[in-house]
Protein backbone atom coordinates (compact mmCIF):
# COMPACT_ATOMS: atom_id res chain seq x y z
CA UNK A 1 0.00 0.00 0.00
CA UNK A 2 1.27 3.24 -0.75
CA UNK A 3 0.93 6.44 1.16
CA UNK A 4 1.32 9.95 -0.36
CA UNK A 5 3.03 13.04 1.41
CA UNK A 6 1.17 15.72 0.11
CA UNK A 7 3.56 19.13 1.56
CA UNK A 8 2.12 22.35 1.75
CA UNK A 9 4.64 25.28 1.43
CA UNK A 10 2.55 28.36 2.46
CA UNK A 11 4.09 31.64 0.60
CA UNK A 12 4.17 35.12 2.86
CA UNK A 13 4.34 37.95 0.36
CA UNK A 14 5.60 41.51 1.75
CA UNK A 15 3.69 44.12 1.42
CA UNK A 16 5.64 47.08 -0.87
CA UNK A 17 6.66 49.91 0.17
CA UNK A 18 4.03 52.16 -1.51
CA UNK A 19 0.76 49.58 0.01
CA UNK A 20 2.09 50.01 3.19
CA UNK A 21 1.26 53.52 2.77
CA UNK A 22 -2.38 54.39 4.85
CA UNK A 23 -4.73 58.11 3.80
CA UNK A 24 -2.69 60.16 6.08
CA UNK A 25 0.50 59.06 3.92
CA UNK A 26 -1.01 60.40 0.64
CA UNK A 27 -2.34 63.51 2.46
CA UNK A 28 0.97 64.60 3.53
CA UNK A 29 2.65 63.91 0.62
CA UNK A 30 0.15 66.06 -1.49
CA UNK A 31 0.79 68.85 0.93
CA UNK A 32 4.21 68.61 0.84
CA UNK A 33 4.20 68.78 -3.18
CA UNK A 34 1.49 70.76 -3.40
CA UNK A 35 3.20 73.49 -0.77
CA UNK A 36 6.43 72.91 -2.83
CA UNK A 37 5.18 73.75 -5.86
CA UNK A 38 3.14 77.15 -4.96
CA UNK A 39 6.74 78.44 -3.07
CA UNK A 40 8.66 77.63 -6.61
CA UNK A 41 6.03 79.32 -8.61
CA UNK A 42 5.52 82.59 -6.13
CA UNK A 43 9.22 82.75 -5.14
CA UNK A 44 10.99 81.55 -8.52
CA UNK A 45 12.03 85.02 -9.11
CA UNK A 46 13.71 85.57 -5.93
CA UNK A 47 16.13 82.08 -6.95
CA UNK A 48 18.93 81.41 -8.62
CA UNK A 49 19.12 77.51 -10.57
CA UNK A 50 20.91 76.16 -7.57
CA UNK A 51 18.10 76.73 -4.81
CA UNK A 52 15.49 75.86 -6.75
CA UNK A 53 17.37 72.58 -7.10
CA UNK A 54 17.20 72.34 -3.26
CA UNK A 55 13.61 73.26 -3.43
CA UNK A 56 12.58 70.65 -5.81
CA UNK A 57 14.99 68.17 -4.29
CA UNK A 58 13.55 68.57 -0.60
CA UNK A 59 9.97 67.61 -1.84
CA UNK A 60 10.68 64.08 -2.38
CA UNK A 61 12.93 63.88 0.91
CA UNK A 62 10.42 65.44 2.72
CA UNK A 63 7.86 63.13 1.90
CA UNK A 64 10.02 60.30 2.23
CA UNK A 65 11.14 61.30 6.04
CA UNK A 66 7.69 61.82 6.44
CA UNK A 67 6.96 58.09 5.80
CA UNK A 68 10.00 56.95 6.93
CA UNK A 69 9.14 57.93 10.24
CA UNK A 70 5.22 58.91 10.53
CA UNK A 71 5.59 61.16 13.89
CA UNK A 72 7.34 63.37 11.83
CA UNK A 73 4.49 63.84 9.79
CA UNK A 74 2.37 65.60 12.45
CA UNK A 75 5.45 67.48 13.25
CA UNK A 76 6.23 69.02 10.25
CA UNK A 77 2.38 69.87 9.79
CA UNK A 78 2.15 71.60 12.64
CA UNK A 79 5.27 73.77 12.26
CA UNK A 80 4.19 75.07 8.96
CA UNK A 81 0.93 75.39 9.81
CA UNK A 82 1.27 77.52 13.18
CA UNK A 83 4.28 79.13 10.81
CA UNK A 84 1.78 80.31 8.35
CA UNK A 85 -0.92 81.63 10.93
CA UNK A 86 2.06 83.51 12.05
CA UNK A 87 3.03 84.80 8.81
CA UNK A 88 -0.62 86.13 8.13
CA UNK A 89 -0.58 87.72 11.60
CA UNK A 90 2.20 90.25 10.72
CA UNK A 91 0.11 91.17 8.18
CA UNK A 92 -0.92 94.28 8.50
CA UNK A 93 -3.68 94.77 5.78
CA UNK A 94 -0.49 96.97 3.56
CA UNK A 95 2.06 94.43 4.18
CA UNK A 96 4.10 92.83 6.78
CA UNK A 97 5.18 94.90 9.86
CA UNK A 98 7.38 93.62 12.63
CA UNK A 99 6.15 95.93 15.36
CA UNK A 100 3.18 93.78 15.12
CA UNK A 101 4.91 91.31 17.18
CA UNK A 102 4.39 93.80 20.20
CA UNK A 103 0.55 94.04 19.70
CA UNK A 104 -0.96 91.20 18.10
CA UNK A 105 -1.43 88.34 21.27
CA UNK A 106 -0.47 85.07 19.43
CA UNK A 107 2.62 86.62 18.12
CA UNK A 108 3.75 88.28 21.75
CA UNK A 109 3.10 85.61 23.68
CA UNK A 110 3.52 82.00 21.78
CA UNK A 111 4.19 82.59 17.61
CA UNK A 112 7.33 85.18 16.98
CA UNK A 113 10.31 83.46 16.60
CA UNK A 114 11.39 85.00 19.82
CA UNK A 115 8.58 83.94 21.94
CA UNK A 116 8.36 80.20 20.42
CA UNK A 117 12.07 80.11 21.07
CA UNK A 118 11.80 80.98 24.70
CA UNK A 119 8.65 78.54 24.91
CA UNK A 120 10.99 76.02 23.39
CA UNK A 121 13.54 76.73 26.52
CA UNK A 122 11.37 76.08 28.98
CA UNK A 123 9.78 73.24 27.78
CA UNK A 124 13.36 71.67 27.77
CA UNK A 125 14.40 72.23 30.60
CA UNK A 126 10.49 70.99 31.87
CA UNK A 127 11.31 67.53 29.56
CA UNK A 128 14.52 67.28 31.19
CA UNK A 129 13.33 67.56 35.00
CA UNK A 130 10.87 64.87 34.61
CA UNK A 131 12.77 62.83 33.08
CA UNK A 132 14.99 62.93 35.81
CA UNK A 133 11.68 62.62 38.21
CA UNK A 134 10.97 59.33 36.22
CA UNK A 135 14.47 58.14 36.79
CA UNK A 136 13.89 57.68 40.91
CA UNK A 137 9.98 57.81 41.27
CA UNK A 138 8.76 54.27 42.03
CA UNK A 139 5.03 54.04 41.39
CA UNK A 140 4.46 56.64 38.13
CA UNK A 141 8.75 56.26 36.94
CA UNK A 142 6.23 55.31 33.02
CA UNK A 143 3.66 58.43 33.30
CA UNK A 144 6.56 60.82 34.29
CA UNK A 145 9.05 59.17 31.61
CA UNK A 146 5.53 59.87 28.94
CA UNK A 147 5.06 63.46 29.95
CA UNK A 148 8.79 63.86 29.83
CA UNK A 149 8.83 62.56 26.11
CA UNK A 150 5.54 64.55 25.42
CA UNK A 151 7.15 67.83 26.37
CA UNK A 152 9.95 67.29 24.06
CA UNK A 153 7.79 66.36 21.15
CA UNK A 154 6.34 70.34 21.70
CA UNK A 155 9.50 71.78 22.52
CA UNK A 156 11.28 70.65 19.07
CA UNK A 157 7.48 71.85 17.50
CA UNK A 158 8.27 75.53 19.60
CA UNK A 159 11.84 75.39 17.59
CA UNK A 160 10.89 74.59 14.09
CA UNK A 161 8.22 77.70 14.64
CA UNK A 162 10.96 79.88 15.53
CA UNK A 163 13.30 79.25 13.26
CA UNK A 164 10.58 79.35 10.16
CA UNK A 165 9.19 82.22 11.32
CA UNK A 166 12.70 84.23 12.25
CA UNK A 167 13.23 83.16 8.64
CA UNK A 168 10.48 85.19 7.79
CA UNK A 169 10.79 88.40 9.82
CA UNK A 170 14.47 88.46 8.54
CA UNK A 171 12.97 89.90 5.19
CA UNK A 172 10.78 91.82 7.24
CA UNK A 173 13.67 93.56 8.63
CA UNK A 174 15.00 94.58 5.04
CA UNK A 175 15.24 92.56 1.44
CA UNK A 176 18.73 92.23 1.70
CA UNK A 177 19.35 91.34 5.31
CA UNK A 178 16.61 88.08 4.35
CA UNK A 179 18.29 84.89 5.02
CA UNK A 180 17.76 81.23 6.46
CA UNK A 181 18.37 81.31 10.18
CA UNK A 182 21.73 79.36 10.35
CA UNK A 183 24.12 82.39 10.15
CA UNK A 184 25.10 83.04 14.12
CA UNK A 185 25.90 81.10 17.48
CA UNK A 186 22.31 82.03 18.72
CA UNK A 187 20.26 80.56 15.47
CA UNK A 188 22.29 77.17 15.02
CA UNK A 189 22.18 76.46 19.02
CA UNK A 190 18.87 76.69 18.42
CA UNK A 191 19.59 74.36 15.67
CA UNK A 192 21.23 71.69 17.83
CA UNK A 193 19.09 71.51 20.55
CA UNK A 194 15.83 70.55 18.01
CA UNK A 195 18.17 68.57 16.11
CA UNK A 196 19.79 66.79 19.03
CA UNK A 197 16.40 66.10 20.61
CA UNK A 198 14.59 65.14 17.44
CA UNK A 199 17.40 62.27 17.20
CA UNK A 200 16.99 61.10 20.78
CA UNK A 201 13.43 61.20 20.17
CA UNK A 202 13.55 58.76 17.17
CA UNK A 203 16.11 56.47 19.40
CA UNK A 204 13.67 57.12 22.15
CA UNK A 205 10.67 55.42 19.86
CA UNK A 206 12.84 52.04 17.86
CA UNK A 207 14.49 50.88 21.08
CA UNK A 208 11.02 51.51 23.20
CA UNK A 209 13.11 52.93 26.31
CA UNK A 210 12.74 56.30 27.88
CA UNK A 211 15.28 56.41 29.69
CA UNK A 212 18.27 57.45 28.11
CA UNK A 213 16.04 61.18 27.93
CA UNK A 214 17.53 61.86 31.30
CA UNK A 215 20.84 61.79 29.90
CA UNK A 216 20.54 62.89 26.43
CA UNK A 217 17.94 65.99 27.67
CA UNK A 218 20.88 66.93 30.17
CA UNK A 219 22.77 68.38 27.10
CA UNK A 220 20.29 69.71 25.30
CA UNK A 221 19.22 71.64 28.29
CA UNK A 222 23.31 72.55 28.85
CA UNK A 223 22.77 74.67 25.27
CA UNK A 224 19.41 76.22 26.04
CA UNK A 225 21.67 77.61 28.92
CA UNK A 226 24.09 78.80 26.65
CA UNK A 227 21.32 80.17 24.69
CA UNK A 228 19.55 82.30 26.88
CA UNK A 229 22.70 83.89 28.30
CA UNK A 230 23.58 84.44 24.40
CA UNK A 231 20.23 86.28 24.06
CA UNK A 232 20.15 88.31 27.76
CA UNK A 233 24.23 89.60 27.33
CA UNK A 234 24.88 89.87 23.94
CA UNK A 235 21.40 90.55 22.19
CA UNK A 236 21.90 87.46 19.99
CA UNK A 237 18.17 87.10 18.80
CA UNK A 238 18.44 90.57 16.95
CA UNK A 239 18.21 89.60 13.38
CA UNK A 240 21.70 90.91 11.93
CA UNK A 241 22.62 91.29 8.14
CA UNK A 242 25.09 88.03 7.15
CA UNK A 243 28.44 89.44 6.22
CA UNK A 244 29.56 88.85 2.46
CA UNK A 245 31.39 85.46 2.60
CA UNK A 246 27.82 83.93 4.37
CA UNK A 247 25.52 85.06 1.28
CA UNK A 248 25.82 82.05 -0.28
CA UNK A 249 23.76 79.29 -1.26
CA UNK A 250 26.01 76.53 -0.35
CA UNK A 251 24.94 77.89 4.11
CA UNK A 252 21.91 76.13 3.39
CA UNK A 253 23.39 73.09 3.20
CA UNK A 254 26.73 73.47 4.99
CA UNK A 255 25.52 73.92 8.79
CA UNK A 256 22.73 71.83 8.39
CA UNK A 257 24.44 68.91 7.65
CA UNK A 258 27.48 70.51 10.67
CA UNK A 259 24.62 69.86 13.07
CA UNK A 260 23.43 66.60 12.36
CA UNK A 261 27.12 65.57 12.87
CA UNK A 262 27.04 67.35 16.23
CA UNK A 263 23.90 66.76 17.79
CA UNK A 264 24.43 62.99 16.82
CA UNK A 265 28.02 63.48 18.40
CA UNK A 266 26.44 65.33 21.56
CA UNK A 267 23.95 62.00 21.69
CA UNK A 268 26.16 59.56 21.32
CA UNK A 269 28.42 60.68 24.26
CA UNK A 270 25.08 61.19 26.61
CA UNK A 271 24.75 57.58 25.60
CA UNK A 272 28.43 56.82 26.44
CA UNK A 273 28.29 58.59 30.06
CA UNK A 274 24.84 56.32 30.38
CA UNK A 275 26.76 53.28 29.67
CA UNK A 276 29.73 54.24 32.28
CA UNK A 277 26.85 55.07 35.04
CA UNK A 278 25.66 51.30 34.43
CA UNK A 279 28.74 49.78 33.89
CA UNK A 280 29.86 51.75 37.75
CA UNK A 281 27.03 50.64 39.48
CA UNK A 282 28.74 48.79 41.98
CA UNK A 283 31.51 50.46 42.33
CA UNK A 284 32.03 51.65 45.61
CA UNK A 285 35.94 53.09 44.84
CA UNK A 286 36.39 56.77 44.95
CA UNK A 287 39.35 56.60 42.73
CA UNK A 288 37.68 54.34 39.88
CA UNK A 289 34.53 57.13 39.77
CA UNK A 290 36.56 60.10 40.15
CA UNK A 291 37.60 60.08 36.48
CA UNK A 292 34.24 60.05 35.34
CA UNK A 293 33.33 62.66 37.60
CA UNK A 294 36.16 64.89 36.33
CA UNK A 295 35.62 64.82 32.05
CA UNK A 296 32.08 65.88 33.29
CA UNK A 297 33.08 68.90 35.37
CA UNK A 298 35.59 69.51 32.26
CA UNK A 299 32.70 69.46 30.24
CA UNK A 300 30.80 72.07 32.64
CA UNK A 301 33.71 74.13 32.63
CA UNK A 302 33.88 74.98 28.85
CA UNK A 303 31.81 77.28 28.60
CA UNK A 304 33.61 79.40 31.22
CA UNK A 305 36.82 79.73 29.79
CA UNK A 306 35.43 80.12 26.77
CA UNK A 307 35.09 83.91 27.37
CA UNK A 308 38.08 85.79 27.66
CA UNK A 309 37.79 87.88 30.66
CA UNK A 310 36.17 86.29 33.66
CA UNK A 311 33.97 88.68 35.27
CA UNK A 312 32.72 90.19 32.39
CA UNK A 313 30.06 89.63 30.21
CA UNK A 314 27.40 87.36 33.14
CA UNK A 315 30.61 86.30 34.70
CA UNK A 316 28.30 85.28 37.94
CA UNK A 317 25.89 83.87 35.55
CA UNK A 318 28.81 81.23 34.20
CA UNK A 319 29.87 80.38 37.63
CA UNK A 320 26.27 79.54 38.65
CA UNK A 321 26.21 77.39 35.59
CA UNK A 322 29.05 75.27 36.52
CA UNK A 323 28.44 74.91 40.09
CA UNK A 324 24.91 73.86 39.43
CA UNK A 325 26.45 71.74 36.75
CA UNK A 326 29.43 69.81 38.12
CA UNK A 327 26.94 68.91 41.29
CA UNK A 328 24.31 67.17 38.62
CA UNK A 329 27.24 65.16 37.65
CA UNK A 330 28.37 64.71 41.41
CA UNK A 331 24.39 63.69 42.21
CA UNK A 332 24.24 61.13 39.06
CA UNK A 333 27.19 59.55 40.55
CA UNK A 334 26.02 59.40 44.02
CA UNK A 335 22.54 57.63 42.49
CA UNK A 336 24.26 55.58 40.61
CA UNK A 337 22.97 52.50 41.45
CA UNK A 338 19.21 53.19 40.78
CA UNK A 339 20.12 55.16 37.74
CA UNK A 340 21.66 52.08 36.59
CA UNK A 341 18.43 49.84 37.05
CA UNK A 342 16.34 52.05 35.12
CA UNK A 343 18.90 51.87 32.15
CA UNK A 344 18.75 49.51 29.46
CA UNK A 345 21.14 46.68 28.76
CA UNK A 346 24.95 47.61 28.08
CA UNK A 347 24.86 45.84 24.72
CA UNK A 348 21.72 48.55 23.82
CA UNK A 349 23.58 51.44 24.86
CA UNK A 350 26.53 50.15 22.53
CA UNK A 351 24.12 50.03 19.95
CA UNK A 352 22.87 53.20 19.91
CA UNK A 353 26.31 54.89 20.71
CA UNK A 354 27.48 53.17 17.61
CA UNK A 355 24.51 54.22 15.32
CA UNK A 356 24.86 57.81 16.09
CA UNK A 357 28.16 58.13 15.59
CA UNK A 358 27.95 56.64 12.33
CA UNK A 359 24.79 59.24 11.09
CA UNK A 360 27.09 61.67 12.88
CA UNK A 361 30.15 60.93 10.74
CA UNK A 362 28.26 60.41 7.54
CA UNK A 363 26.74 64.50 7.82
CA UNK A 364 30.18 65.66 9.25
CA UNK A 365 31.46 64.37 6.19
CA UNK A 366 29.18 65.69 3.87
CA UNK A 367 29.44 68.78 5.63
CA UNK A 368 33.06 68.95 5.45
CA UNK A 369 33.08 68.23 1.48
CA UNK A 370 30.07 70.88 1.18
CA UNK A 371 32.26 73.58 3.54
CA UNK A 372 35.62 72.91 0.91
CA UNK A 373 33.04 73.93 -2.21
CA UNK A 374 32.07 77.13 -0.11
CA UNK A 375 35.38 78.24 0.86
CA UNK A 376 36.51 77.98 -2.91
CA UNK A 377 33.69 79.78 -3.80
CA UNK A 378 34.53 82.39 -1.32
CA UNK A 379 37.76 82.71 -0.18
CA UNK A 380 39.38 81.09 -3.68
CA UNK A 381 40.65 78.29 -2.29
CA UNK A 382 39.46 74.55 -1.16
CA UNK A 383 41.47 74.24 2.00
CA UNK A 384 43.56 77.06 3.79
CA UNK A 385 44.31 75.31 7.44
CA UNK A 386 41.95 77.75 8.99
CA UNK A 387 42.10 76.85 12.84
CA UNK A 388 38.33 76.07 12.49
CA UNK A 389 39.06 73.80 9.43
CA UNK A 390 41.96 72.15 11.06
CA UNK A 391 39.67 71.43 13.77
CA UNK A 392 36.95 70.11 12.08
CA UNK A 393 39.47 68.02 10.91
CA UNK A 394 40.55 66.74 14.11
CA UNK A 395 36.93 65.92 14.67
CA UNK A 396 36.90 63.87 11.64
CA UNK A 397 39.89 61.63 12.43
CA UNK A 398 38.32 61.32 15.93
CA UNK A 399 35.29 59.71 14.71
CA UNK A 400 37.25 57.95 12.15
CA UNK A 401 39.33 56.28 14.34
CA UNK A 402 36.16 55.50 16.47
CA UNK A 403 34.74 53.75 13.80
CA UNK A 404 37.85 52.35 12.44
CA UNK A 405 38.92 50.65 15.59
CA UNK A 406 34.80 49.30 16.22
CA UNK A 407 34.39 47.76 12.61
CA UNK A 408 37.91 46.16 11.73
CA UNK A 409 38.82 45.43 15.24
CA UNK A 410 35.54 45.01 17.31
CA UNK A 411 36.15 48.06 19.95
CA UNK A 412 33.51 47.53 22.36
CA UNK A 413 32.51 48.58 26.17
CA UNK A 414 34.45 50.95 28.36
CA UNK A 415 37.02 52.00 25.85
CA UNK A 416 34.64 52.91 23.30
CA UNK A 417 32.11 54.88 25.83
CA UNK A 418 35.54 56.77 27.16
CA UNK A 419 36.51 57.88 23.88
CA UNK A 420 33.12 58.52 22.91
CA UNK A 421 32.58 61.11 25.99
CA UNK A 422 36.00 62.63 25.27
CA UNK A 423 34.83 63.11 21.54
CA UNK A 424 32.18 65.63 22.84
CA UNK A 425 34.81 67.71 24.43
CA UNK A 426 37.11 68.02 21.15
CA UNK A 427 33.83 68.45 18.80
CA UNK A 428 32.45 71.26 21.60
CA UNK A 429 36.03 72.85 21.54
CA UNK A 430 36.18 72.83 17.77
CA UNK A 431 32.71 74.76 17.53
CA UNK A 432 32.76 77.33 20.22
CA UNK A 433 36.87 77.32 21.79
CA UNK A 434 38.14 77.74 18.46
CA UNK A 435 35.96 81.05 17.84
CA UNK A 436 37.49 82.22 20.92
CA UNK A 437 40.81 81.70 21.46
CA UNK A 438 42.08 81.32 17.25
CA UNK A 439 41.37 84.20 14.57
CA UNK A 440 40.45 82.89 11.48
CA UNK A 441 38.36 83.60 8.65
CA UNK A 442 35.72 81.45 10.41
CA UNK A 443 35.82 83.91 13.72
CA UNK A 444 32.58 84.94 13.48
CA UNK A 445 32.18 85.13 17.13
CA UNK A 446 33.03 85.54 21.15
CA UNK A 447 31.71 84.94 24.27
Amino acid sequence: MNTATTTTTTLTLNESFLSRRNWFDWLFAALVLGGGLFALQRYAAFMDGYEKGILLGSIPATIWLGWFWRPLRALMLVAAGCALLAISLYDDGSAGSLARADTVFWLKYFLSSQSAILWMSMLFFMSTAFYWISMFARGEGATMSLIASRLAWVAVAMALIGTLVRWYESYLVGADVGHIPVSNLYEVFVMFCWMTALFYLYYEEQYRTRALGSFVMLVVSAAVGFLLWYTVVREAHEIQPLVPALKSWWMKLHVPANFIGYGTFALAAMVAFAYLIKQSAGETRWYKLAPLWLLGVVLCFEPVVFRPVAGANGGSYWMVYFGISALIVGAILFGRQRIAAKLPALELLDDVMYKSIAVGFAFFTIATVLGALWAAEAWGGYWSWDPKETWALIVWLNYAAWLHMRLMKGLRGTVSAWWALVGLAVTTFAFLGVNMFLSGLHSYGTL
